[in-house]
């Protein structure tokens, strides 16, 4: 059994391998985390010991086949607890992912299954993010952030790289959520922005950061 500390590092190692990134090292991991470089390669030591990944210098961190299974049943738990706080406690988006922090470490065998089946086995999560099945599958779609969007033409919103309260406070008062669509009216060549508009009525300017952390539906 892992301590939250470990799983916690098993689920960044996993999430950094998701984003294509090639040599996973310890800085990569400590700037993930908000740590210092040092303690990072202790737990790598920790983790190595326990067959639930491989460290080397030269290639970087990779997860072992049990240091996966371990770092996906724990994100599951996540974004199952995510869709529960969300339709059933009545939380808002910007309030789930902190709380599911903590839920995700219960440590019980037929809490998640039970869970999935309670809420009708969901394929994403309230931010847009695939839930990974019990045998670790997760549901594909083709996604494109809002800055590589064609002008003129409408998408669906169906994800966000930001989950911080800040920013999905903001899409909130901007009335944008998972399933709203958005037309690109204009790219400014200057700063990046991009003028779009929200359904059928409102426009606004979005930043480029912005634009970078909304994911489309292609």
């Amino acid at each position: 059994m892992q301590t939250f500390s470990e799983e916690n590092y098993l689920k960044i190692i996993y999430n950094l391998d998701r984003q294509g990134i090639k040599k996973i090292t310890p800085t990569a991991i400590a700037e993930a985390l908000n740590n210092n470089p040092p303690s990072v390669i202790d737990m790598l030591k920790k983790l190595g010991e326990k067959k639930l990944l491989v460290y080397e210098k030269t290639k970087g961190v990779k997860l072992t086949g049990n240091g996966k299974t371990v770092a996906i049943a724990v994100i599951r738990k996540h974004r199952l607890w995510e869709v529960f706080l969300l339709e059933k406690l009545g939380y808002e988006w910007d309030q789930v992912h902190d709380i599911a922090e903590q839920l995700e470490h219960v440590q019980y065998p037929d809490l998640a299954d039970r869970l999935d089946q309670f809420l009708g086995s969901p394929q994403y999560d309230p931010h847009g993010d695939p839930i990974p099945s019990a045998k670790g599958e997760m549901a594909t779609m083709n996604r494109i952030m809002l800055e590589e969007v064609n002008i003129g033409k409408t998408y669906k919103v169906v994800g966000v790289k930001d989950t911080s309260p800040e920013f999905l406070q903001y899409l909130k008062k901007l009335e944008i959520g998972i399933g709203t669509r958005i037309t690109v009216i204009e790219k400014i060549s200057f700063d990046h922005s991009i003028v779009i508009q929200i359904g059928k009525n409102s426009q606004t300017t979005v930043s480029k950061i912005f634009s970078q952390n909304l994911l489309m539906h292609v």
